[in-house]
């Protein structure tokens, strides 16, 4: 089986569509095969069992779905396709429908639950490496679910338009399997009226603590790919693995729904070897038009926006 799904679900773990528990089934699967496990955990406004709200009927089925941000991630990233090393891909859900500031408390809880998850794993196949690609609040379940672990557990971590601050990245990755993990931070200014939002909705532990696409967390094993910029996307090219270009001024989803960019991923988490962070560092001075404060507008407000910025570094 190329992919198993999990929710999280008031502190309960159980196979999804199953009254089961998962950690019999993941442990046998994880003993079963080889390649790497991929864990995807989803973002803000999904609940399991909700229709197209689910999870597992959206973004983590095995076909694009009829909504136009219903892109397949086990499809994109390399899963079900029946090849003998395309690894074991986990989708984890969790409810992450109510208030942000209510969400994001609550992803505290799911990190804790994709913990156990993920020490299952480990222990019942400690050769096989463990990655996490995550968009929006599910960043911060992976960040939380980092504290709970050793060392090695996590290999590398892909976020996607993380809705999480610097300060509270930063404890989480020097916690538990947070400091031999490798993060590359995915993000562009079609989603900086989002994470404007996040930092003016949410109280962040530090004050004037910034979103992580403002400013990718301090670290050697830290960089951030900021796909708005053309320098970054040339770097992309040159390794093989051409974008599409944006398609929106302002998209929080555009990470995954940029055509090409979900094979990026996958390669960058099934060969981190061929893929090293040195080979898609890219360093450059913010542009003008990056540093002016352009207005956007938000429901009935027209709200001034920071935009300074790196391109992409640790």
């Amino acid at each position: 089986m190329p992919l198993i799904r999990v929710n999280s679900i008031g502190g309960s773990l159980r196979l999804h569509e199953q009254a089961r528990p998962p950690q019999p089934h993941l442990a046998r699967a994880a003993q079963a095969g080889s390649g790497p496990i991929i864990v995807m955990v989803h973002g803000y406004k999904f609940r399991p069992y909700q229709g197209l709200d689910c999870p597992h009927q959206h973004i983590f089925a095995l076909e694009d779905g009829p909504c136009w941000k219903a892109k397949s991630w086990p499809r994109g990233l390399g899963l079900g396709r029946g090849d003998p090393d395309e690894g074991l891909g986990l989708a984890f859900g969790w409810n992450s429908r109510g208030s942000i500031r209510n969400v994001y408390a609550r992803a505290a809880e799911a990190g804790r639950d994709l913990a156990r998850l993920i020490a299952v794993l480990r222990r019942a196949a400690p050769e096989r490496p463990v990655h996490a690609i995550c968009h929006s609040l599910g960043a911060r379940v992976v960040m939380q679910a980092l504290m709970h672990l050793e060392p090695g557990d996590i290999g590398r971590i892909i976020t996607l338009n993380a809705a999480e601050f610097v300060g509270a990245a930063e404890d989480a990755l020097a916690m538990g399997a947070g400091p031999t993990a490798e993060l590359i931070a995915v993000s562009g200014r079609e989603n900086a009226g989002f994470e404007m939002m996040l930092e003016r909705v949410v109280r962040p532990d530090r004050v004037g603590d910034r979103a992580m696409g403002q400013r990718v967390p301090a670290g050697a094993r830290r960089i951030g790919l900021h796909l708005d910029r053309e320098e970054v996307v040339a770097r992309i090219a040159a390794l093989g693995f051409g974008l599409e270009a944006g398609q929106r001024r302002f998209c929080h989803w555009s990470p995954y729904l940029r055509a090409g960019a979900l094979p990026f991923y996958g390669a960058l988490l099934r060969q981190p070897e061929a893929f090293p962070l040195d080979a898609l560092r890219v360093v450059t001075p913010p542009s003008a038009q990056e540093t002016a404060r352009p207005w956007l507008p938000i429901g009935r407000f027209l709200m001034p926006l920071r935009g300074d910025r790196t391109a992409l570094g640790a």
